[in-house]
């Protein structure tokens, strides 16, 4: 039996408004009409390894908070529909659900602030009473839009268990990655979450150069393995043994990155519970976050197993 995916992390519902520019400072500009969409990392990523399952393979599960209010049973739903289980949930009364804020400008690239709302009540006490699922866990995902004393709970827990976990150190905190939180099995920051984890404020629009050092600056930390996602130049892991693998990317027409980490992510997790080995899974991750690129929102953009394995069997 495969062992099952499971997600410790954030609901959001998304605005999203798409504009040629993201402003300045103090800076208006203006933007296409409104959109509400389901989104927030954790269910990104739920959804994502859901879609990227087999009949025969990993079930996800979710572990998190949404509001009494109608974005939080329109989230729970939609996670529902794609085969998600929500069992851990859980229905936070007095506050709202959360919600991130999206700009998107005309290369597809975007801007993003996220208001916690509910996630921001995600405890210790949530994990442990998932304790069950995670004993049975191929791999765990973790992100940083939940409280961090929780996800570090999570990552202690997952030790003690034997379980391995996946860290998508977003948003990076002001202050750098607690030392605790770089004991996830596997780091899998973006190119710009790099730089800030390696103390080298990015500008934006910064590209990774020295990835081979900045992935050595990561392991040191306390790391196993770091997976380095690159966008259009693909994705790189490195270990602490002084392996360092690239993959090449999947070229397509972006359209708005939004959603292509998380896309990334949940495919890396799927790939990983089904035995493949680390450079079939980043392929497998790489082909979702770049389908993902191909079309607009968080979770309307998330590809299906067939899309990705489609795409993977033309660019052999």
């Amino acid at each position: 039996m495969t062992p099952h995916v499971v997600v410790i992390g954030s609901l959001n519902i998304d605005l999203v408004t798409r504009t040629d520019r993201i402003p300045a400072p103090g800076e208006t500009v203006s933007g296409s009409d409104l959109v509400m969409l389901p989104g927030g990392k954790g269910a990104n990523q739920a959804v994502a390894a859901a879609r990227l399952s087999t009949s025969r393979g990993p079930r996800v599960h979710m572990v998190g908070r949404v509001g009494d209010d109608a974005a939080g049973r329109r989230l729970v739903a939609g996670l529902r529909a794609d085969g998600v289980d929500t069992g851990h949930v859980r229905v936070t009364r007095g506050v709202a659900t959360g919600c991130a804020l999206i700009l998107v400008d005309g290369r597809g690239e975007n801007s993003i602030v996220v208001s916690p709302g509910a996630n921001a009540r995600v405890k210790p006490a949530d994990v442990d009473a998932a304790m069950p699922l995670l004993r049975g866990a191929a791999v765990v995902l973790l992100q940083l839009e939940v409280p961090l004393a929780t996800v570090r709970h999570a990552i202690g827990a997952c030790r003690k268990l034997g379980v391995p976990t996946m860290l998508d150190p977003a948003p990076v905190p002001r202050g750098g990655l607690p030392r605790a939180l770089y004991k996830s099995v596997f780091l899998t920051p973006n190119q710009v979450e790099s730089l800030y984890l390696a103390k080298m404020v990015p500008a934006r629009g910064a590209k990774v150069s020295d990835v081979k050092g900045i992935a050595t600056k990561l392991l040191a930390r306390g790391a196993a393995t770091v997976v380095l996602k690159l966008g259009a130049r693909g994705a790189a892991v490195a270990t602490r043994g002084g392996d360092l693998t690239v993959v090449r990317p999947y070229r397509v027409r972006v359209v708005d990155s939004t959603a292509a980490g998380d896309a990334f992510n949940g495919a890396l997790a799927v790939a990983l519970a089904e035995g493949k080995s680390m450079p079939e899974a980043v392929r497998f991750a790489n082909a979702a976050g770049a389908l993902c690129c191909t079309r607009r929102g968080a979770q309307p953009a998330l590809p299906t197993r067939a899309e990705v394995e489609r795409l993977m069997r033309r660019r052999r």
